[in-house]
């Protein structure tokens, strides 16, 4: 009897078990970008695979590029998984993008004391010019419309309170976990991920019924190439390419067959036009840098007494100022980057551009060229068809159209492959 009380308990828990399956979850903390928006588009495609009840996306974001945050979007409408975003932990925001991808998830929670909104469109995206100035009216109300629409099209498309989805992109508004509930913008609040899970759990989604109480949480971690891609998707680290980029180049263009700083100012080049592509970047900023790269060049070779080398610092320093919007959090560039850069920057095109140039213009100080122009004796009778001389512990043949008697002194005024051309004294 015990033995058949413990077999069914035994198969009990194992069809417990079973019926719970397994959760994917994973965490994304920091700005939407393009490694971001892969790591969940394959993050639900693993879930799939696995059979996963659902996909648990913990968020905390201050917000992101719109485009990154429509192909999130498109991947959460397209899953045959149910996608849930849980912003957490307590203190955590799903501002900007976050609010877009979360009123787009097939169940939306938020942790307490966390809060959801502000997704007007110049904060999503940033400025389109990537400056401080603001755009015109009309490229304005294109974003202010669209983001809209696109808001109410979400929030329609999941049942969710779509005036205040509207309110969040044209007036920036934000609410708190708790008000989000009441408001019906999102489905439930969960002190933490065991919480939620006990609370998904029976919930049907699409047709399907969630079996998530005691389920096996199985965390899906970013690839490495997409964890290097996220490091890399910073406005500082464009700037430090770029400036790469500039050293190399230049430093290929002052000694040339050095190879190594021309490959490696050439890879970061591309890396940096890549990534401008992706960031908002002004392109009056890049511009000014260049105009800067170009202003320095001249002074080089131009005797400005350094006038070039101050409008290229004054360009170089603006320009910077100008790359990335300095309003916008999300891409600001930090002084704390560009004063040191604008000073490493002057000290290398004044002392080590500007040296390795001039040098290259100063007079040949070795070889036989400098034997030109010296006044040498005759070791024996120079006439056109020949004689000898002796010159800087070396014996020369030496030719002259001018007879020179032995012991006469003369001037080397030419060299002929291996013999010296003279002239008398006077000539």
């Amino acid at each position: 009897m015990k033995f058949a009380l413990t077999c069914v308990a035994f198969c009990l828990a194992c069809a417990a078990t079973v019926v719970a399956g397994k959760v994917s979850l994973i965490k994304i903390d920091g700005a939407i970008g393009p490694a971001t928006a892969s790591y969940i588009s394959r993050s639900i495609e693993e879930a799939r695979t696995q059979q996963a009840q659902c996909l648990v996306i913990q968020l905390n974001t201050p917000g992101g590029l719109l485009d990154s945050t429509q192909t999130i979007v498109q991947s959460f409408l397209g899953s045959t998984v149910p996608v849930v975003v849980y912003v957490a932990p307590t203190g955590a925001t799903a501002t900007s993008a976050g609010c877009f991808i979360t009123i787009a998830a097939s169940i939306a929670a938020m942790a307490p004391a966390t809060t959801i909104g502000a997704a007007h469109p110049v904060v999503l995206g940033g400025n389109p010019t990537g400056g401080e100035e603001k755009p015109d009216e009309t490229m304005k109300q294109k974003l202010e419309n669209f983001s809209v629409s696109y808001m109410e099209a979400i929030a329609a498309k999941r049942h969710r309170n779509v005036d205040w989805a509207k309110s969040a992109v044209r007036e920036s508004a934000s609410i708190s976990a708790e008000k989000a509930l009441e408001l019906k913008v999102v489905d439930l609040i969960a002190a933490d991920l065991p919480d939620l899970l006990k609370q998904l759990n029976g919930r049907e989604v699409d047709g399907k019924t969630l079996k998530t109480s005691g389920a096996v949480v199985e965390e899906i971690k970013m690839s490495a190439s997409e964890r290097v891609f996220q490091k890399l998707w910073r406005p500082e680290v464009m700037f430090i390419l770029m400036l790469i980029a500039m050293y190399g180049i230049i430093g290929e263009m002052t000694t040339p067959g050095a190879i190594l700083p021309g490959v490696v100012g050439a890879i970061a080049l591309i890396l940096a036009l890549y990534m401008s592509a992706i960031l908002p970047v002004n392109v009056t900023g890049l511009v000014l840098i260049a105009l800067a790269l170009m202003l320095f060049i001249f002074d080089v070779y131009a005797p400005t007494h350094g006038v070039l080398t101050m409008g290229g610092v004054i360009s170089f320093l603006i320009g910077s100022l100008m790359l990335f919007n300095r309003a916008d959090p999300l891409f600001r560039l930090s002084l704390s980057y560009i004063i040191p850069a604008t000073l490493v920057t002057t000290a290398f095109f004044l002392f080590v551009v500007g040296k390795g140039l001039r040098a290259q213009r100063l007079p040949v100080k070795a070889g036989a060229e400098t034997m030109l122009g010296k006044t040498v004796t005759a070791l024996t009778p120079i006439d056109s068809r020949g004689g000898r001389i002796f010159i800087e512990g070396e014996y020369w043949n030496a030719v002259s159209d001018t007879p020179i008697e032995k012991g006469e002194v003369a001037e080397i005024a030419a060299m002929q492959g291996l013999t010296l051309k003279l002239v008398t004294k006077g000539e």
